[in-house]
């Protein structure tokens, strides 16, 4: 049995930070009811048709879910609601906080009648202060907390290929809703839990901080390779396949200079001693290596870096990880069902657990439970037919 079994979770959600965290809890087994607006559903579902008539954002936040549809400003649909949320031991919202208080799904008001619940709610800025009605989304908040800056190449500045800030404020709410629940299991209290975007990314930006702060100047943009390790990035081979080098230490970069590069000198030359100096003289640097990988295959490198203990990898793109052998020979895929289309492929969670086992569940369909959710709430199949032609469906 899987921990989280006999849990409910509520969720209020739209987009990608609260569902993934929703989703985690799934994964533990909790059952997961989404509530979608009746008629669009979540925005999240047409941000691309990657995945049949759901987008790879939806599939990859909601797997394992119900899907609901109300109209929770209808009143026999905000009854629903209320008998749902008279069932759950968890809530995660992430309306803003003014929506909330005006629906009474604040976390203030749900407390006041149910003390034992679990509320997480996530904001963009969090409430109090100048930014508390900004909307925020994955790329403002990378731009605010100073990420895209430190992001790409000499002038050029890049946001993050995934939507960072959204999953560190995902896994947070998650690992804070595991804590709470834990808690109530205690002291039979609940627990309120407010988390905003910016916050959830401020605290993965610490070491650049503490960086800038202890240098005086944040780290230069250094496209893949390290702002302040070197070599540490990727190196072009002579069949045009990459390795990413990354030598953290002096034994491994005397290992690289003497096994790989057969350049035994250049471990003891004074650019290059230190990994201070390495980051100094990179230009420099790159240029005694890059004669070396001009005349060996990416597999070749590999193979000598390997053999060396030299840390290194391939670098790969995205079609190149679901293809990655080591996921494939740890069995780490299946085929998750989706809306409109054949099974995708998705990654069992990353944490194996010997105590229970992760079985795949299905991408819901816009209000695909309804029907068995409001059953499971008491409505006769009369009220059900009435409640499909008003609010629910």
């Amino acid at each position: 049995m899987r921990p989280l079994a006999g849990i409910v979770v509520v969720g209020l959600e739209h987009a990608v930070a609260v569902p993934y965290a929703s989703r985690l809890l799934a994964d533990l087994g909790a059952r997961v009811i989404k509530v979608e607006r009746r008629g669009t559903g979540d925005f999240a579902r047409d941000y691309d048709r990657a995945c049949g008539t759901v987008s790879s954002y939806f599939a990859w936040t909601n797997a394992g879910k119900e899907s609901i549809a109300l109209d929770v400003r209808h009143p026999a649909g905000r009854r629903v609601l209320d008998r749902l949320l008279a069932r759950a031991d968890v809530v995660l919202c992430n309306y803003s906080p003014a929506a909330a208080r005006r629906l009474g799904v604040d976390a203030g008001t749900l407390r006041a009648a149910r003390p034992e619940l679990v509320v997480g709610e996530l904001s963009g800025y969090g409430e109090g202060g100048p930014y508390d009605a900004r909307k925020a989304f994955d790329a403002l908040v990378q731009s605010e907390a100073g990420l895209i800056e430190l992001t790409g190449a000499g002038e050029v500045t890049a946001r993050t290929g995934i939507s960072v800030a959204d999953i560190a404020a995902g896994v947070q709410m998650h690992s804070a809703v595991l804590a709470a629940l834990l808690h109530r299991e205690r002291t039979g209290e609940g627990a309120t839990l407010r988390l905003s975007l910016l916050e959830a990314l401020a605290e993965w930006m610490h070491q650049p901080l503490l960086y800038a702060l202890g240098t005086g100047a944040p780290a230069p943009r250094s496209g893949a390779h390290h702002a302040s390790i070197a070599p540490y990035g990727p190196f072009r081979c002579a069949d045009g396949g990459t390795v990413h080098l990354a030598v953290q230490n002096e034994p491994q970069w005397r290992r690289l200079c003497v096994d790989v590069l057969g350049r035994p000198e250049l471990a003891d030359d004074p650019r290059f001693r230190a990994v201070t100096d390495r980051v100094a003289n990179r230009p420099a640097l790159h240029a005694e290596l890059q004669p070396v990988f001009d005349r060996m295959t990416a597999e070749a490198l590999l193979a000598a870096l390997d053999a060396a203990d030299v840390p290194a990898s391939r670098t790969r793109d995205v079609l190149g990880l679901a293809e990655h052998p080591q996921l494939a020979a740890r069995d780490r895929w299946r085929r998750v069902p989706v809306p409109g289309a054949e099974p995708v492929p998705m990654l069992t969670p990353p944490v194996s657990a010997e105590a229970w086992e992760w079985d795949p569940a299905a991408v819901p369909a816009l209000g695909e439970h309804t029907d068995a959710i409001l059953t499971w709430l008491g409505y006769t199949a009369e009220e059900i037919r009435e409640l499909r032609a008003t609010s629910a469906g």
